[in-house]
């Protein structure tokens, strides 16, 4: 617990001595409902949890929520979730099951990661029996006081009776995790708390049982704009839909009041590591070293080391360093705002003069213009500079696959797309 608490992931605990209580090997669970075909980074605190508790000799379970999904929790909600099907959900499932490998141990001798689908308990009770057995152990009025549900209830759209079932579910959870695995300590973030609180009682009143929960704040930057979101929506985990690339930049921008708290959150570093890049921070804080280390600890624990690697080079960049081998996907991350022009592929394997190739490119009126350019030192192809006017673009000069950069000066960029 004191590794959690200097690390800032502990909010709320259920028990005073919650530390007594972790004081030898316990199984405990977080739960992740399959809405979408990925994780993003506000799942990250969660899975980062249950990746400590791991390394510090606890058994950690990973529930996937085959059946809550279809139903939606409404904590943290302002509305509700469209409804899913069976096959979306098993598709989401699949996808979040390869995320959480790269974080949890499913392999390891003696407390080996556990994953799990409520789906294959809550899917094997009828409507009846759910309210039979586990309903009539919840007061409304106890439900009512729940902080996430007096807050949709307040809203204009209100709280479906779907939704409002939803801590029956989560609660059962926890119930037949205790039973099957042991299991006595459910994790969240502070939304889930009333979810979490309710469980514990189900527990003590079917099985007279002590169970315990533990919450972990919710994160919103200096900003105070809620953390894992960008203008262009949520930073997620598959590369498919955030790039390594742009995945590696969202932490490289950390304002310099996150990064320390982020650097404790979201990597493995020593403490003392983190204290010196804590010092570099308030020293030289225009070199942005903590926020490198962020960037690479973090994508390397979610993309891998040549991820990495092709990040770094990728950002180095936009410093002027030599463009080579990179994809046309990275390219295109990095000069997204950049203008580009189609050229025909065929034209560049006869050939093109460099003063011919900007003037398409509009970075040069005339070729003439163009030649006095080249030959006073401001014109490079892929961050190197040409200084000779009979210079000619070739297969060789592509920077990817089908790109060519051109650059006028220090920050008039061009892109070539050759098809």
């Amino acid at each position: 617990m004191a590794t959690l608490s200097q690390r800032g992931f502990v909010s709320h605990e259920s028990d005073d001595d919650m530390a007594g209580k972790l004081g030898k090997p316990v199984v405990l669970y977080a739960g992740f409902d399959p809405t979408a075909d990925s994780l993003h980074v506000g799942h990250l605190m969660q899975i980062m949890l249950l990746a400590q508790f791991q390394r510090h000799g606890h058994t950690p379970i990973a529930l996937v929520g085959g059946a809550t999904a279809m139903i939606g929790d409404p904590s943290g909600k302002s509305e509700e979730r469209n409804l899913l099907s069976e096959e979306t959900i098993q598709q989401n499932m699949e996808g979040i099951q390869k995320q959480l490998h790269r974080f949890l141990d499913f392999s390891c001798d003696g407390n080996r990661a556990i994953m799990v689908n409520n789906a294959d308990w809550i899917g094997k009770f009828s409507f009846v029996e759910f309210l039979r057995d586990v309903g009539k152990h919840f007061r409304v009025g106890e439900m009512m006081g729940k902080e996430s549900v007096r807050k949709r209830l307040q809203s204009e759209v209100g709280m479906s009776f779907t939704e409002f079932s939803y801590q029956l579910l989560q609660s059962y959870d926890f119930l037949h995790l205790s039973r099957e695995y042991d299991c006595t300590l459910q994790v969240g973030g502070d939304d889930q708390w009333g979810n979490i609180t309710a469980g514990i009682d189900l527990v003590r009143k079917l099985d007279g049982r002590a169970v315990y929960g533990l919450t972990s704040p919710l994160l919103t930057n200096a900003g105070g704009q809620k953390f894992g979101k960008t203008e262009a929506g949520a930073v997620w985990l598959d590369e498919q839909k955030t790039s390594p690339y742009e995945f590696y930049q969202y932490w490289v921008r950390t304002d310099d009041r996150d990064v320390v708290g982020l650097l404790k959150l979201f990597t493995f570093l020593p403490m003392e590591r983190i204290a010196e890049l804590e010092k570099q921070v308030h020293d030289e804080p225009e070199a942005r070293q903590s926020q490198k280390v962020l960037a690479q600890e973090v994508t390397k624990l979610v993309h891998g080391d040549e991820q990495v690697a092709l990040a770094v080079k990728a950002s180095q960049v936009l410093f002027g360093q030599e463009i080579s081998g990179l994809s046309d996907e990275i390219l295109n991350s990095i000069f997204n705002d950049v203008p580009s022009s189609k050229v025909s592929r065929r034209r560049l394997s006869e050939g093109i003069p460099l003063p011919e190739a900007l003037c398409d490119a509009k970075l040069c009126s005339s070729r003439g213009e163009a030649k006095r350019l080249i030959k006073s030192g401001g014109v490079y192809v892929n961050n190197v500079r040409i200084d000779s006017i009979d210079y000619t673009l070739t297969m060789e000069s592509l920077a990817s696959e089908s790109m060519v950069v051109l650059r006028s000066g220090k920050k008039n960029y061009h892109l070539l797309r050759f098809r």
